[in-house]
C-alpha cells in the first residue's frame, strides 16, 4: 500500500478541487436537480457541467434567449431598455424556478433540492473601448421543502479577449454553483472560493447580496467589506437600508457630494458640515436636489487597528450611518484624487468633496504622491479637474483662532498652488457652521464612552445617543457608567 511522503519542512496546502470536479461532485449528487439561462457570453458555465459527465442527473434545462424579442417573451420586458441588469436576472431566476417547480412534481422527485443558475453580461466591445460586465446568480434549495436561498453578483471583466472573458464567466459560474452547496456555512468563505482557479486581474467583483433561510443571519455590508479587504474590488457601496448596490448603477450620471470620515461614532460636527456643504452644492450651478447624491465614505485604511479590520467595529459605524437614511462607501483609496478618479468613471456631472482643514492641509502635503511619475501636480489635475469644489469646514487653531480658507498654512513650496486654486473658486469655506461645536472630536467622543463617562451624548446627532445605548455599539457598557457615577 503507497503511503504519501511527507518530509520535514512541509506546510498544508489547501486542495482547491479543479473545476472539472466541482462540477462533477454536483453531477453525481442525485438530489441536485436544475436549470441553466445564460445570456451574453455562450453557455459557458453549464458547458463544464455537460463536460464532466454525469450531466443528465443535474441538467434539467440549458438555454440562451439571445434575441430580446424572444428573452421579451420568456422574461418579460424591461422597462428601460436594459438587459444587463440585476432586474433581468432576478426575472430569469424567478421564472426558472417556477417552471422548475410546475413541470417537476415533488411526488416524482421527493428529495430533490432545486436550483436555477443563471447570467446576463455583456462581454467587450468591438472596438475594445467597454470591457464588459455582467450579473450573475444562483437561486437554490439546501433542503426539498425549505424555501429558496439566493446569491447574486456584479462582475467586470479585467480582460481584453471575449474567448478570454467567456471562459473566466464560466469557471466562475461553476466555483458559485460549488460554493451555494457546499459552502453555503461560511459566506465569506464561499466569496474568497468564487477566484479558485482565477486571478483578481482577470475579473473584479464590486456587488453581492445573500437571502434566504441559510444567510438569515448573513448582513451584506459585512460581505461588501469583504470585497474591499480581499482586493476583489476597490469600493463598494450600501444604501440605509444595508442592501449592498452596484456603484456604477446609483453614480451614473449624478452629481456628487463626498464626506470622507471615521464617523466613529457620527458626530454633530459631520452633520452640520453635511448640512452646511449639501446647502452650498445645491446652489451650485447645474445641480438640482432630484440629480444629486450624497456619499459618506469610510476607507479601509480607517477600519484597521493594529493592522487588523475590527468587523464589529464597522458594523457599529455602518448601523449609524444607515440610521440617519446615508449612502456608505467603503474603498480602498487612501488619496482623494483616488476617490474623484474612481466617480469620473461613472458621472460628468458636478462633484464636491467635503472637509476639515486638516484634511486640506493633508493634500497639500508632497509625501502622498511621490510614487506618482507627476507628483503633486499629477494627482490634483485628476483632484480638481473639470466641477470639482471642496467646501470646507474651519477648524479652531492651537491659540483658539478660527481657520478658515484665508489663514490656513500648507508648506512653503505649496503656497502658490494652493493660491491657484483658492483664487480660481475651487476652495470655498462653509460660513455658516455652527461654532459651539467645533471642539467635537470622535475619537474624543470615542474615548468618553469607552471609559463609561457622561456627558458624550450631547455631542452626537439626535437619536444617536440612544441607538449606542441600546445596541451597546463602539464598546458601550452600561456598567461601566454606573461604577464611574458612584
Amino acid at each position: 500500500m503507497d503511503t504519501e511522503i511527507k518530509l520535514k519542512g512541509d506546510r498544508i496546502i489547501e486542495q482547491i478541487p479543479s473545476i472539472k470536479d466541482k462540477a462533477l461532485r454536483i453531477n453525481l449528487n442525485e438530489n441536485i436537480y436544475g436549470t441553466f439561462a445564460e445570456i451574453g457570453a455562450g453557455q459557458e458555465t453549464v458547458r463544464h457541467f455537460f463536460r464532466s459527465g454525469g450531466s443528465s442527473g443535474t441538467i434539467a434545462k440549458a438555454m440562451s434567449a439571445y434575441d430580446k424579442d424572444f428573452s421579451d417573451a420568456v422574461y418579460g420586458i424591461e422597462e428601460d431598455g436594459r438587459y444587463v441588469t440585476e432586474s433581468r436576472l432576478k426575472k430569469m431566476l424567478s421564472h426558472e424556478v417556477n417552471l422548475i417547480e410546475k413541470r417537476l412534481s415533488r411526488e416524482k422527485h421527493p428529495n430533490k433540492m432545486f436550483f436555477s443558475y443563471a447570467n446576463t453580461v455583456a462581454t467587450i466591445d468591438f472596438a475594445k473601448q467597454f470591457k464588459g460586465h455582467g450579473w450573475v446568480g444562483i437561486s437554490y434549495q439546501i433542503e426539498p421543502d425549505e424555501d429558496y436561498n439566493e446569491i447574486i453578483l456584479h462582475i467586470r471583466f479585467k480582460e481584453t479577449d471575449v474567448r478570454l472573458q467567456q471562459e473566466t464567466l464560466g469557471i466562475l459560474g461553476v466555483n458559485l454553483i460549488y460554493g451555494a452547496y457546499y459552502k453555503y456555512n461560511d459566506p465569506k468563505r464561499l466569496l474568497r472560493y468564487l477566484y479558485d482557479h482565477l486571478d483578481k486581474d482577470q475579473l473584479e467583483i464590486d456587488t453581492i447580496n445573500f437571502s434566504g433561510p441559510r444567510f438569515a443571519d448573513v448582513d451584506n455590508r459585512l460581505m461588501s467589506l469583504q470585497l474591499v479587504k480581499n482586493g476583489m474590488t476597490d469600493a463598494v457601496m450600501f444604501n440605509p437600508d444595508g442592501k449592498n448596490i452596484l456603484p456604477a448603477a446609483i453614480l451614473y450620471k449624478k452629481n456628487i457630494l463626498a464626506f470622507r470620515g471615521s464617523f466613529r461614532p457620527v458626530t454633530k460636527v459631520n452633520m452640520d458640515m453635511y448640512e452646511k456643504s449639501l446647502k452650498m452644492f445645491l446652489n451650485e450651478n447645474k445641480v438640482n436636489k432630484e440629480n444629486t447624491l450624497v456619499i459618506f465614505e469610510i476607507t479601509l485604511s480607517n477600519l484597521r487597528s493594529d493592522g487588523e479590520i475590527d468587523e464589529r467595529d464597522f458594523m457599529d459605524r455602518a448601523e449609524l450611518l444607515c440610521s440617519l437614511g446615508q449612502t456608505v462607501m467603503i474603498s480602498n483609496f487612501q488619496e482623494y484624487y483616488k476617490v474623484v478618479e474612481y466617480f469620473a468613471n461613472y458621472t460628468k456631472a458636478r462633484m464636491g468633496l467635503a472637509m476639515g482643514v486638516n484634511n486640506l492641509v493633508d493634500i497639500f502635503d508632497e509625501k502622498y504622491y511621490r510614487h506618482l511619475s507627476g507628483g503633486i501636480l499629477e494627482a490634483f489635475g485628476k483632484l480638481f479637474y473639470r466641477d470639482m469644489k471642496v467646501f470646507l469646514y474651519p477648524m479652531i487653531g492651537e491659540n483658539g483662532e478660527i481657520i478658515t480658507s484665508e489663514n490656513l498654512k500648507v508648506h512653503p513650496r505649496m503656497k502658490e498652488l494652493y493660491k491657484f486654486f483658492k483664487f480660481n473658486g475651487k476652495v470655498v469655506d462653509i460660513n455658516d457652521y455652527d461654532p459651539s461645536i467645533l471642539e467635537v472630536f470622535s475619537r474624543e467622543v470615542l474615548n468618553m464612552i469607552n471609559q463609561g463617562k457622561m456627558g458624550w451624548e450631547t455631542m452626537l446627532p439626535s437619536g444617536i445617543a440612544e441607538i449606542i445605548k441600546e445596541h451597546q455599539l463602539f464598546g458601550y457598557d452600561p456598567n461601566k457608567v454606573l461604577k464611574e457615577t458612584n
